[in-house]
């Protein structure tokens, strides 16, 4: 059932008023702590009360890509992007959104089309820890390591928000092969235009990390999007920057 499926920062409004549990692994489940030299398209989308609730990916000196389940109901002016950081109580840019689009297709029944691009109120100045990165244009299948980031939840069962970025690598799987490790229900929602990552129970993406980037060879490659909370097993899903990238530069353009 849909249910069965955690949005990584769906309900943000519940989201915002419950404390996180404790933390046991002090990182991004599995995960060790990034270098935002080596990761300088992270992005923290935050409230204007400075709580970190998605990640997001710089694409150009005005917009970055997100999930649209991180900002669907939002309004254009709502978002702090803060860029140039690994640190979530320190250091980096704050930018005030300035427009968010919303994919029109995006369905939050299904998570269908979980992807949305917020334009910045100011230009970003790229330096060696901010810097936009260029979006993947091929499909990819499975079997590539491609590298996962974001401030998420740090255990299974959610775990506080580490105050440093975390990054895990994770082993890229075909749609087939992503849908036969879920449950009949659940392998519904691996759309074609999702893309899939798996490497072993308890590594995996969390809740605060959805639409941060996943990459392969320096290109963005998949928007975090859903999972089975958290690292129990089960693949996680993101969308696919292939499937989205004409949509993208239509509604940007990049």
């Amino acid at each position: 059932m849909i249910r069965q499926l955690f949005v990584l920062c769906a309900l943000v409004a519940l989201a915002f008023a419950t404390p996180l549990r404790e933390d046991f692994e002090s990182r991004i489940v599995g995960g060790t702590n990034a270098n935002i030299a080596d990761i300088p398209w992270q992005v923290s989308l935050r409230t204007l009360a400075n709580f970190h609730f998605c990640g997001g990916s710089i694409i150009s000196n005005r917009w970055i890509v997100t999930a649209a389940h991180c900002t669907v109901g939002r309004a254009g002016n709502s978002i702090n992007v803060v860029v140039g950081t690994a640190t979530l109580n320190a250091g980096g840019v704050t930018h005030r959104s300035n427009r968010i689009i919303n994919h029109p297709s995006y369905n939050a029944n299904t998570i269908a089309n979980d992807v949305s691009v917020v334009e910045t109120a100011t230009a970003i100045a790229f330096t060696t820890n901010a810097r936009a990165i260029p979006m993947n244009s091929a499909t990819i299948g499975g079997g590539q390591s491609a590298v996962v980031s974001g401030w998420g939840g740090t255990t299974v069962d959610g775990g506080a928000s580490p105050n440093t970025l975390q990054r895990l690598t994770k082993t890229t799987l075909t749609n087939a092969d992503c849908r036969s490790r879920h449950s009949t229900a659940n392998a519904a929602f691996v759309f074609d235009h999702k893309i899939c990552t798996f490497t072993r129970a308890g590594q995996g993406i969390c809740q605060g990390d959805s639409g941060g980037p996943l990459t392969l060879n320096g290109q963005l490659i998949g928007i975090v999007s859903w999972n089975i909370p958290c690292a129990r097993g089960f693949p996680d899903a993101y969308d696919r920057i292939s499937s989205h990238r004409s949509w993208i530069l239509q509604n940007t353009g990049v």
